[in-house]
Order: C-alpha cells, then structure tokens, then sequence
C-alpha cells in the first residue's frame, strides 16, 4: 500500500513538471512570435524611375503587417556620399501588437541643385526597421536599392520650318531638329499636342502635322516640345498668323418621314434611346454624335510613324451638298430643336458610287458607327487621316492596306442621312479639318511639298 501511494505521488509530480515544462516552452514561444518576429518590412519605389533631372519627385511606401514600422530612411548615394531625402523615426503605441505603424506613402520632392549631385550614375537606397526585438532589439530590416541616372541638360531644339499662316480648320506643319535623347516630343499647338515624326534616318529631324478646330477664338499655345527621360524639357515658340474664317450656316428640317426611317436604325444600335420619336432623334444627334467624334479622335491617337500618302487626295466626282464646319439649326415641325457643326463635305452623285481611298493608307475602322453609319478610316501615316461614311457598303477590312485610288466601299445613306450620299473627312491627329485643302495640289506643294525638299536639300 505504501509503495503504491509513492508511486501515485511521483506521476503527478511528473505531471506538474510536464505541464509547467509546456507551459514555459509555450511562453517561450509566444515571446519569440509576437516579440521577436522575424518578418522584414516591404518597401517599394515608383515604376520607371531610370531618370533624375533638375526637379524630381519620389514616392516610396513601407508596410510591415506585424510589429509595425519604427524607422524609414531614404538616401542618394554618389560617388560614396550619401545624401539624404527622408529620415522618419516613428514613436512607440505600446509594447505589443501593433506598435508602429503598418504602412506609410512618403513623396519626397527633390532638387539636384540644392542636393549637390553631379550628372551621372547615382543610387537611391530605402531603409526600414521594425519594432521587433531580433538584431539585438534593432528590429528587422528592409533595404531596396535602385540604380539612377542624373541627367539635368535639357535636348537642344532647331525650328527648321513652320507655317506662316493658318486657318481656323486649317492644317500645317512644323519640321524641327533636336539634338540629345528624347522620350516625347512635338508641337504643342491650339490647345492640342501633336506628336513628331522621323524624317530621315541619323539626322534628327521631325515633323509633326498640326491643326486648327473649326471653333477657335485664339491660339493659345504654339511651341514644340522636346522632353528627355529625366523631365528636362525645352520649348521652342513658333507664330503663325491665324486667320478667322467664317463659316456657312444652314437650317435642316427634319420630318417624320425622317424619323420613322432613321429611328428604327438607330434603335438596333443603342437600345438605351427612350421617349418619343423626336427624343430618340435628340439623343442620336447629341448624345450619339458625341460618342462618335471620341471614338474617332482615340482612333486617331496612334498612327504610322512612316508617311504612306503621296500628292493631293482624290474627291469623289459628284455635287457638293455641304460643307466642313457648315453650322446647322434643326427644326421640327417649325421649333428649333437642335445645333451641331458638320465635320466633313457632303458629295452626291450617283446611288451607290464607287468610293474610292482617297490616298494610300491603312484600314483602321471599318464597321458601323452611330451618325457616320457605315464607315471607313484611314491612316495615311503621320497623324494624317481621312474618313468615308454613309456607305451603303464596305469593302475593306480593318488592317489592310489600300493604295490610293482603290474601291473601299459605295455611298448610301445609313447613319444620320437622309440621301444616298458621301460625307468625306479629313482628320490631323483626330481633329477635324477641311477637305479642301488636301485636294488642292498647289496646297500640298507649298504646304509640305516644297518645305520638305528645302530641309533635305539644306
């Protein structure tokens, strides 16, 4: 019986060392997770920073989910010294859980004037510690580092040739030299920036294709624009004379033989129309119209770099109806209910003519579009395009390439027409412009022709 009892009492004693064994080691445990985590803070820098120029900003986010952030440091380095942007220490909540904070955005502006840096290699480095106790009660440490350049020289502009005069509606050209790596450059012309080409190979020199709105009052911006990688950017002043031209104005009646014709059209395409005949009719010739010319002009936003056009574009044989920028009143049942601008030239000839590419250039839409109905868009390169709607049919695809001259399509009426008929567009990087020019080939010869040939013979 005694034995018996000893033995009871030592598998307890047992027990209780056992349990408090567990219990130490769980603490131990428990410790060594919520004190001396062991995660290191997540640091990130702004994408695509290759480039430093004159004035920089940074942006840099440090995040650690666990202990929360104690320190966050940002340095340039350069030629082994260090120069520094940022140094945050961040005060103590508590002692545990989340004792700093989890995530912090830092923009950091930045002058290499005031820096005292050289143009040339240089490295930015970000730090960030934790409140873990690990590294003897330092903390986990982040790092990244990003390999720089400073570049604080802007590219050197030449204005080779500009236009000496221009009308509202008008197109032109600049050709420039620039001299040092670029990332963007063009004319900043008219409210509207228009993209600069190659001429030739090794020579540096470009040309961009500018334009006029029908509507403007004054042109307030008329420069190229030469920006590098880094942000240095140089601009160069050019002045045309701008010219104000007047344009027509014109009352359309529309009836409801109109409407029961086009309405039912238009339903297929936006099912969204509501109320009656005339609203539906509203909505097409504002809210739809809209719709259209945007979907035209980001159409217009990436054309061939290379010219595919040669010498003045091909009118359709026929009467004019109407003309680019012809400002027009609609009236129902004698109430004037509507105003809009028609953006092109309207030809009549015969029902379903030949409609021919007005010059060589690439099928980028070819399909129905709201008030233009059947339609084709071509890019001739440069930022030059022009357009064919109202077709009663198609006979290209998107993507092929056209010569001038050749059949993409027959006139017709669908779309916002009431006769079978061509309305013909010219576009400059998606603004609209007048036709006339570009038929007329004493304009295209004085325009661009003869100033083309100055620059490569110079």
């Amino acid at each position: 019986m005694r034995l018996n009892k000893k033995s009871k009492g030592g598998g307890i004693g047992k027990s209780f060392l056992f349990i408090m064994l567990a219990l130490i080691i769980g603490a131990g445990v428990y410790v060594a997770l919520v004190f001396f985590e062991s995660s290191e803070p997540q640091l990130a820098l702004q994408d695509k920073l290759s480039y430093v120029g004159k004035k920089a900003e940074f942006t840099l986010t440090a995040a650690d989910d666990n202990s929360g952030l104690r320190s966050v440091r940002f340095v340039l380095v350069q030629n082994g010294k260090e120069h520094t942007l940022l140094e945050k220490d961040f005060p103590r909540r508590g002692y545990t859980g989340q004792i700093g904070p989890l995530s912090v955005t830092e923009t950091i502006p930045f002058n290499t004037e005031e820096a005292d840096v050289e143009n040339g290699e240089a490295e930015l480095v970000v730090r960030a510690s934790d409140y873990s106790l690990r590294g003897f009660f330092s903390g986990n440490t982040g790092e990244i580092r990003r390999k720089v350049t400073i570049d604080t020289v802007a590219p050197k502009l030449r204005l080779l040739h500009t236009e000496r005069y221009i009308n509202r509606g008008g197109s032109g050209i600049v050709i420039y030299q620039i001299d040092g790596e670029t990332s963007r450059h063009g004319a900043d012309f008219a409210g509207y920036f228009h993209d600069g080409f190659p001429l030739e190979e090794g020579k540096n020199i470009f040309i961009a294709y500018i334009a006029v709105p029908y509507n403007t009052e004054v042109i307030s911006t008329s420069q190229i624009v030469a920006e590098d990688a880094a942000g240095n950017q140089s601009l160069l002043p050019f002045s045309p004379v701008f010219k104000k031209v007047e344009f027509k104005r014109d009352t359309i009646n529309v009836g409801d033989g109109f409407l029961s014709e086009k309405i039912p059209e238009f339903e297929n395409f936006y099912p969204e129309m509501q109320g009656s005949m005339k609203d539906k009719y509203l909505y097409t010739n504002r809210t739809v119209r809209k719709e259209n010319n945007e979907k035209i002009y980001q159409l217009c936003q990436d054309p061939s770099p290379e010219r595919l056009w040669s010498g003045s574009f091909i009118r359709m044989a026929g009467a004019n109806r109407a003309g680019y920028a012809d400002h027009r009143s609609y009236f129902y049942k004698s109430e004037e209910i509507d105003k809009q601008v028609h953006l092109g030239m309207d030809i009549a000839s015969v029902q379903r003519a030949e409609v021919k590419a007005a010059n060589t250039g690439k099928v980028v839409f070819a399909d129905y579009l709201g008030i233009y109905g059947n339609m084709v868009l071509l890019d001739h390169g440069q930022g030059v395009f022009s357009l064919s709607s109202h077709l009663s049919s198609i006979q290209v695809e998107t993507g092929d390439l056209v010569e001038s001259g050749v059949i993409i399509g027959t006139t017709g009426k669908t779309g916002m027409a009431g006769g079978d008929h061509l309305h013909f567009s010219m576009l400059i990087n998606g603004i609209f412009v007048t036709p006339m020019e570009w038929w007329d080939s004493h304009w295209i010869e004085v325009t661009i022709e003869a100033p083309l040939d100055e620059v490569r013979f110079e």
